[in-house]
């Protein structure tokens, strides 16, 4: 006698409520043969349903065993289970179940998608078996799109797409008119006559007739197992599903990128049918990317704008000043600081350029025009010391300090308090105090000097200020310029023992700008840093808006999460699924939080002309990085609930 395809010894099935057991199916012993089309029959709670879903391992026995050509379902585990449902099993519902954001191609798909078909072999197959069944002009369309009869065709096409040896008709009829009961009644005898094993679940008797073998069960027992000698009804020669076996495409194992491919494909089509959602879920991770990513093109720029302003007026610089810090009161009585020191300290070997300073403030004229300006006696390395470009005209010479020319320097601010715009200032006398000078040049706007006093500035000879202005010789500072391969700190202890040694005391203290220069940067950085962290809360928050929006996904696809199980996604697929819409999801997110970003730096460079946000590689690989890390770890869980559904409860739920 041929091994029976589905055998079922001593099957029970039970629910635990309120530590209350209700019993389902009680003992049921049934075998059904490959090939042979059954009718189980029993009345609403009658336990048919269950029987129908541990049938199609979508729900398990609480005892006994059920096997599937030989192999024991309580063996297997829910990845086995899943490839015994794609490999046996089709499955025909009452209410179609069929995902409403695909076409019907895409629905009759799904099952050879996890079975591992090429795309092209099972969109050829699939369109075969929705031609054979009268669709092939509504491929195209969407559930909505379809009658009832049509969209139960879908779904026989897609029970049939991996093979369906079994054929599991949960009240096919049910939701049908009686014209397409009886198309559907009849295609179900096709394909048992084509050699597949056809079983119904139904409460119409009427229906039941058309089977060869008739269960009736009650209150989750068998009463009844007879057959139904029937007039045998033969299938005409055009039938429309004759080869439909030959046309089933054979599964493959597929590749992991495939597999993730194909998960890729299916997170669009189900993200493009809530586009207002999709949307509103990335916005977040836009507004939180977009955020970090500007803060810290902002703070790139603020560190290079910097280093471009203070680096030449701070790199390889000394500054020596009167006191013993700043703050210091008595610093204005010590008149130490003179003209050789200046010359000891150019003659050391690691020192480039020195200069004094000494500024005072003085009212400045020139025809009609007078303004109050800040004037410093320099000498003509303070040009070199300061990084100082010209504008126009020059600047000292050795020979204006040694022999006190009454010339001076201007720079932009004091040329436009002083002179009309298109008026050349070279040559002209200005009036300084009651000194006259003659302008010789104006310093450029680039090299503004970032330690300068506000408001106009004039550079004179430091000879020619000191007897014509201040009425004394000595300065207020030194600044030294050292060599470019010079240690700063080695360079400043040396001058802090050759100026003690000069003054027979330290009357003095020295400012390294180098040391200034790092201060900002380190500063910048941690603003930099603070603010980035910030908007990392934005980033957060985003992600606990994708992960919510996910969890309601779970629940709202539930049933979807079903139908992917009954037609043999694994537990793996499932998670896979829902694990990659929350990276689509993000990921997009991060490339328009990109774009945003870049956008915002246009608009920062139209009113910010003082430096620019510079965007890195590595802070746009980041946030990449950021965007796809945050879609795993928000979409885990939902991801994990959905792979943890139970088939039969997944399908149960509206």
């Amino acid at each position: 006698m041929q091994k029976p395809i589905l055998e079922l010894t001593n099957i029970n099935k039970q629910f635990q409520v309120d530590q209350q057991s209700i019993h389902i199916l009680n003992n049921i012993n049934l075998a059904i043969q490959a090939g042979s089309m059954v009718a189980i029959v029993g009345a609403s709670g009658s336990g048919k349903s269950t029987l129908l879903n541990i049938l199609g391992c979508l729900d398990h026995p609480s005892s006994g065993h059920y096997l599937v050509d030989g192999r024991d379902t309580a063996l297997l585990d829910s990845d086995e289970l899943a490839q015994l449902r794609s490999r046996y099993f089709g499955f025909v519902f009452q209410r179609y179940h069929l995902l409403p954001n695909l076409s019907a191609l895409e629905n009759v798909e799904i099952p050879a998608i996890y079975a591992g078909i090429p795309s092209g072999e099972r969109r050829s197959s699939a369109i075969k078996l929705l031609t054979k069944l009268g669709l092939g002009e509504r491929i195209a369309h969407q559930p909505h799109q379809l009658s009832g009869g049509q969209q139960q065709r879908v779904s026989i096409a897609r029970a049939l797409l991996n093979g369906g040896k079994v054929i599991l008709a949960d009240e096919p009829t049910g939701a049908l008119d009686s014209e397409s009961g009886q198309e559907m009644m009849q295609i179900l005898h096709e394909l048992h006559q084509q050699g597949h094993t056809i079983i119904i679940v139904t409460h119409d008797m009427e229906i039941a007739s058309h089977a060869e073998r008739i269960i009736e069960i009650r209150d989750g027992s068998i009463i009844g197992d007879r057959a139904n000698i029937r007039e045998h009804i033969p299938s005409p020669p055009d039938s429309r599903l004759s080869g439909t076996n030959a046309d089933k495409p054979q599964p493959s194992r597929q590749s992991g990128l495939k597999r993730l491919g194909e998960a890729v494909h299916m997170a669009r089509l189900a993200l493009a049918s809530q586009r207002l959602r999709t949307a509103l879920t990335m916005l977040g991770i836009i507004i939180g990317i977009a955020s970090v990513v500007a803060i810290n093109a902002i703070g790139e720029g603020g560190q290079q704008h910097i280093k471009e302003t203070i680096g030449p007026l701070t790199s390889n610089r000394v500054e020596i000043r009167r006191g013993s810090g700043w703050g210091d009161s008595q610093a204005p009585g010590i008149h130490s600081l003179l003209p050789g020191d200046v010359a000891s300290i150019q003659a050391q070997s690691y020192v480039d350029s020195v200069t004094p300073m000494t500024p005072g403030n003085f009212s400045i004229r020139y025809a009609n025009a007078i303004a109050s300006a800040t004037v410093t006696g320099v000498s003509e390395s303070f040009f070199n010391v300061r990084g100082i470009i010209m504008a126009q005209g020059r600047s000292f010479s050795a020979d204006d300090i040694q022999r006190q020319a009454q010339v001076v320097v201007i720079d932009q601010e004091a040329r436009q308090k002083l002179f009309e715009r298109e008026q050349n200032p070279i040559g002209q006398v200005i009036i300084i105090g009651n000194v006259p000078c003659t302008v010789i040049g104006v310093t450029s706007h680039k090299s503004k000097d970032l330690f300068a006093a506000a408001g106009p500035n004039l550079l004179m000879p430091y000879t020619t200020a000191g007897i014509r202005l201040f009425g004394y010789q000595h300065f207020d500072s030194i600044t030294v310029r050292l060599r470019e391969d010079q240690n700063s700190q080695l360079a400043e202890k040396n001058l802090n023992t050759l100026l003690s040694y000069r003054h027979g005391s330290k009357d003095f203290f020295t400012d390294n700008m180098d040391t200034l220069a790092k201060a900002y940067e380190k500063t910048t950085r941690s603003i930099s840093l603070m603010l980035s962290w910030v908007a990392s809360i934005a980033l957060m928050v985003g992600g606990i808006g994708v992960m919510n929006i996910m969890l309601v996904s779970v629940t709202e696809r539930t049933r979807e999460i079903g139908i992917r199980m009954a037609v043999g996604a694994r537990r793996s697929d499932i998670m896979q699924q829902f694990l990659v819409e929350a990276v689509v999801i993000c990921f997009i997110g991060g490339i328009l939080g990109l774009l945003l970003a870049f956008l915002s730096g246009y608009l920062f460079s139209l009113f910010v002309v003082e430096w620019k946000m510079i965007f890195t590689t590595n802070a746009i690989l980041l946030a990449f990085a950021c965007s796809t890390l945050i879609g795993m770890s928000f979409g885990y869980l939902p991801a994990r609930r959905a792979s943890q559904l139970h088939p039969h409860d997944a399908l149960s739920r509206d």
